[in-house]
């Protein structure tokens, strides 16, 4: 039986269909989508809960009354029988990741993790984008060691997606006197990625000292200014890769580095999976 039929069913007649599984959540579907022109969805309600993740592009995407123009890095969540739909538009791409899961019989609280948000906050260049990424990844393997660091992914998502409403609010407020500064070092980030980026540059765009740099990031980003640079170049590479006929090793030298093993070892360990495989993992259709 294939994943698209078991995303379909009612929860209860997918369990037994899944030997692997001994504990929620159960999920049915993870796969990443590149839409072709002119693809859309339109009223669909699905039986089931989805997390559905802007890898690349843009797309309006309602669900119900609300209506959301989701872009990269974007994560949507909706509820079973939930009526939603999928618009692309036509000069621009739509990537995504699809992850369908229930719950078996048992309750869980996501109104409280989530408080009634469909749409959990942008993570891109964050590290929930690399966890989706390894989810898909783990999710094509068979085994129940594969399965199970499925399920620990997705509650890790859950936690980071509930945190990040949680704090969102706070960490602006605090910090509002320095957001223009982490933006100037964000976009020299943005500019140079292809670069050696040293702190010292940093330091000079932004006037702010090393310390004060790196606790900026890791409370506003999730992770250092040096991390956040390899999370560009992963995500400006699976840019290339999915917009472009360019070979890995050009891939690798438009994100800034000389040696395509050295890019690979690095792709590998941020997302998981190589860049090939990354490429074969999304379904065209």
């Amino acid at each position: 039986m294939n994943h698209d039929e078991l995303s379909s069913m009612q929860p209860s007649e997918t369990i037994e269909k899944q030997p692997d599984y001994y504990f929620l959540p159960y999920i049915t579907l993870a796969h990443m989508f590149h839409a072709p022109k002119g693809w859309s969805i339109r009223n669909r309600e699905m039986s089931q809960f989805v997390l559905q993740y802007v890898v690349d592009g843009f797309a309006y995407y309602p669900v119900g009354d609300f209506h959301y123009e989701t872009r990269r890095g974007d994560l949507l969540f909706h509820r079973p029988q939930e009526r939603h739909s999928i618009l692309t538009v036509e000069d621009q791409p739509y990537v995504c990741i699809s992850i369908v899961f229930h719950f078996g019989t048992q309750p869980f609280p996501y109104d409280d993790l989530f408080r009634n948000r469909h749409l959990l906050g942008n993570f891109a260049d964050h590290p929930v984008d690399d966890m989706l990424s390894q989810l898909v990844a783990h999710y094509r393997q068979p085994g129940l060691p594969h399965q199970i660091r499925c399920q620990g992914l997705l509650l890790q998502i859950f936690a980071e997606a509930a945190q990040w409403g949680e704090t969102y609010a706070a960490r602006t407020r605090s910090d509002k006197p320095h957001i223009p500064k982490l933006v100037l070092i964000k976009n020299y980030l943005h500019d140079h990625y292809y670069e050696e980026v040293r702190m010292k540059e940093l330091e000079h765009v932004s006037g702010l000292s090393k310390n004060y740099i790196l606790a900026l990031f890791r409370k506003h980003v999730g992770m250092s200014p040096m991390q956040y640079l390899t999370w560009l170049r992963v995500n400006k590479a699976k840019e290339l890769a999915v917009q472009s006929n360019l070979s890995v090793s050009e891939i690798a030298e438009r994100v800034g580095y000389a040696d395509v093993h050295t890019f690979g070892r690095m792709f590998k360990k941020k997302t998981g999976l190589s860049l090939s495989r990354f490429c074969s993992n999304m379904i065209y259709s």
